[in-house]
């Protein structure tokens, strides 16, 4: 095995002591660094393209929709495959072509030669290669992110996405403001190059096959249920997917639906003030991590878990208390770091308790449970607040999720979990 081990340590490797410690870690870590500032670069300025070449909101939606349906559908298969193959390797080929994706974009936007029917082909595609690219780099993720240095390599990571969110945009708008979109998508398409190249440092890490696969009658369908059973075995697994498949509708409904109508619509803030708050939820999101990468291991994270669900849901319910953005930005602080804890705790439980043969059809497996219904949600929460009223519903989505942490809780196996 090629991954360079921590060296052994009551406190764990620090955020100083990982780069060094693990070289692998490092090229990994850059090399979607680069990526997913080019990603949240393209997310800002791909929407103002297409509303200012189609004039209709319904037609970004379309766009999303487009970009979406492959990836949920792909992924129960997608996982498989990757099992099968190099995890390494697969992320190669998805920047690859996902670099010829958005030069493409590029290009046609530079000689202005924009059209709708090719945004839909190129997102079309770009959600093929994100359903497959994911599964793969969870599996990678498994395998670099040794015990010695998981909490801290799975921190620094989530500190570092949390913060590039956060800038991507800022950058994007100054792209598309000074410069143009084309250059926007150049830059997008030059991090996947640059992404690429830190990957085939990774190339000798070699992965555990699962032998089954050499059985010539091993099939994807009986792969997919052997993930099932992996879920199946462990009850802080299935039951965390199946509660967060749920809590997802909620927390997305109000973040995406109704969080931006109590502050641009019921309170009438300036447009800014939106920006302030999503920005206080990603600063919690960013000093949790911190704290979390600090301590090698963490007890009672099932308790953890579910009493951050608890504090979401009533940070959540406080938001139309008070006309306050300070009051706001606070209660948004504290969503943040609890999901920010929760998430950490998901991830660093999965590298440990799943079998890295299989890891790539479980983190499917994941994801699905985490973004199939998210598109029902959005519409749900619209109708429900049409029907009873935009903070009726927030109200009762907000007490949803704290009631289900409240509940999951009386779980011995989920209390038990350490």
């Amino acid at each position: 095995m090629n991954v360079v081990k921590a060296k052994q340590r009551d406190s764990g490797a620090t955020f100083f002591q990982l780069f060094k410690q693990s070289p692998q870690f490092t090229a990994l870590l850059l090399g979607q660094m680069f990526s997913l500032l080019g990603s949240s670069i393209t997310n800002v300025i791909l929407p103002i393209i297409v509303l200012r070449e189609s004039k209709s909101a319904a037609m970004m939606g379309t766009v999303m929709a487009i970009y979406m349906v492959p990836f949920i559908f792909l992924l129960p298969f997608s996982g498989v495959l990757v099992d099968k193959m190099n995890k390494v390797r697969v992320m190669i080929f998805a920047d690859l072509v996902r670099f010829g994706l958005m030069l493409t974009l590029a290009l046609i936007t530079f000689f202005d030669q924009f059209h709708m029917l090719t945004i839909f082909i190129i997102m079309f595609f770009m959600g093929i290669m994100e359903s497959f690219f994911q599964p793969a780099y969870s599996g990678v993720r498994a395998k670099v992110f040794i015990k010695e240095i998981r909490n801290a390599a799975n921190s620094i990571t989530q500190v570092m996405m949390q913060s590039l969110k956060l800038l991507g945009p800022i950058i994007g708008g100054i792209i598309v403001s000074v410069f143009s979109a084309s250059w926007g998508f150049g830059i997008d398409a030059v991090t996947y190059i640059i992404s690429f190249i830190f990957l085939l440092t990774l190339r000798s890490i070699s992965f555990q096959r699962d032998s089954n696969q050499t059985q010539a009658k091993s099939s994807i369908r009986k792969d997919f249920r052997e993930g099932i059973e992996v879920i199946k075995q462990q009850s802080w697994l299935w039951i965390t997917i199946l509660v967060f498949s749920f809590i997802n509708i909620f927390w997305g409904g109000i973040i995406k639906v109704l969080l931006p109508w109590l502050i641009n619509i019921h309170y009438k803030f300036e447009p800014t003030v939106f920006g302030l708050v999503i920005s206080a939820s990603g600063a919690g999101a960013v000093v949790c991590g911190v704290i979390f990468g600090i301590r090698k291991k963490w007890n009672n994270r099932g308790i953890l878990t579910y009493t951050t669900v608890a504090i979401t849901g009533l940070s959540l319910l406080l938001l139309p208390a008070f006309a306050s953005v300070p009051f706001i930005m606070l209660l948004m602080f504290i969503n943040g770091a609890s999901n920010m804890l929760g998430g950490l705790i998901w991830e660093t439980s999965l590298q440990e308790l799943v079998p890295e043969e299989k890891f790539g059809r479980v983190a499917s497996l994941d994801m699905l449970g985490t973004v199939a219904l998210l598109p029902a949600g959005y519409l749900l929460t619209g109708w429900i607040a049409e029907g009873i009223g935009e903070i009726t519903t927030l109200i009762a989505f907000s007490s949803a999720i704290a009631m289900i942490g409240v509940v999951v809780l009386l779980n011995k196996s989920i209390r038990a979990f350490d």
